[in-house]
């Protein structure tokens, strides 16, 4: 090479210089960690995916909840459906399928399980989830007819969902399943069942609706509701005369309110712990001296001073309250000795 020929150009001139360098292990890092991370979505989705159970039988109860009893009744009910239509209905529970939706679920197992006949589509699969509350029906394209989305949403509303609500799993996938075989046999409602009426809540219907409150909101009502009914207890039973007006008084207001805090049954205890309570509170009352003095300043003077409070037979000052329901009081007149006397 000659002095005067240049050289071929060096890492830096062709773009190759440590910056480049740099840059480019920073791109190639970047699309390394994409591409990983794109895999952990994959591989982590398809281990969220619950698992299809093998078909072992018309019920195949992996959430273990039905009784070895309703198991029984349930294929023997579907046994003798599918002999005499052919229709296959099959029964699945599973504890849980994860962040996958009821609706994918049960596709994956009807494709698995390939349920009713070939060229007849005649399966129906039916899944219960318990810990994630969640069921569904499946049906066949060739009963889509016979048995559409919003008939099985309705046998879901009337028949499953109340009984599952009550906690009860048998009567609820059994009549789920009655009116399911029902419905395809042509029948309107399935023999011998009735649907379980219950509230939003749950409960029968036969019990009280109560507000649905958090715990926080029930505490403020209870201290307002409690303290409004409590300070007028206290004064009836520390009054002479009205206390007793005030023990029939406030009865109404003790059996009603306290029941939006704390429910029917602990009301009914609390009611009967007035009635009986406030009377012996009374007549022990009576037996204190300062008792007995108020009522002997309200017979004489009409009026009496009761923990910084004055009461009166015709009005209250202090801040005190009244006994008497008109506070009739005089005008302000005066006489002249006017009038007539006389004697028999």
């Amino acid at each position: 090479m000659k002095s005067g020929d240049a050289g071929p150009p060096s890492a830096s001139e062709r773009g190759w210089g440590p910056a480049s360098t740099k840059r480019m292990t920073t791109r190639r890092g970047r699309i390394m960690l994409a591409l990983t991370l794109g895999t952990a979505c994959l591989v982590g989705a398809h281990v969220r995916a619950a698992d299809v159970p093998f078909l072992t039988g018309r019920v195949v109860d992996d959430a273990n909840i039905l009784s070895p009893d309703a198991r029984a009744r349930l294929t023997a009910a579907l046994k003798a459906h599918e002999d005499a239509t052919t229709n296959q209905v099959v029964v699945l529970t599973v504890p849980t399928i994860g962040g996958e939706s009821v609706e994918e679920y049960a596709v994956r197992v009807f494709s698995t399980w390939k349920l009713g006949q070939k060229g007849k589509d005649n399966g129906v699969l039916v899944v219960v989830v318990p810990q994630d509350r969640k069921m569904r029906i499946e049906v066949g394209y060739g009963l889509e007819p016979t048995l559409p989305d919003g008939a099985a949403g309705q046998i879901i509303r009337t028949w499953m969902t109340p009984a599952f609500k009550a906690g009860n799993y048998d009567k609820g996938v059994e009549d789920g399943v009655a009116a399911i075989i029902a419905r395809l046999e042509g029948r309107a409602a399935p023999e011998g069942k009735t649907p379980v009426a219950t509230t939003s809540a749950g409960r029968p219907t036969n019990s009280i609706r109560m507000p649905a409150l958090e715990w926080p909101m029930r505490i403020l009502i209870g201290l307002f509701t409690f303290g409004i009914i409590g300070l007028f207890t206290v004064v009836g039973v520390l009054t002479p005369g009205m206390g007793w007006f005030m023990y029939v008084f406030l009865i109404p207001f003790w059996a009603v309110f306290p029941i939006i805090v704390i429910g029917p049954r602990a009301t009914v205890v609390l009611v009967a712990a007035y009635i009986i309570g406030y009377p012996i509170a009374k007549l022990r009352m009576r037996k204190l001296p300062w008792y007995q003095k108020a009522a002997a300043d309200l017979k004489s003077k009409g009026r009496a001073q009761i923990g910084g409070f004055t009461f009166s037979t015709s009005g209250a000052s202090g801040g005190g309250f009244s006994s008497s329901s008109d506070s009739f009081s005089g005008g302000g007149g005066s006489s002249g000795g006017g009038g007539a006397s006389g004697s028999w």
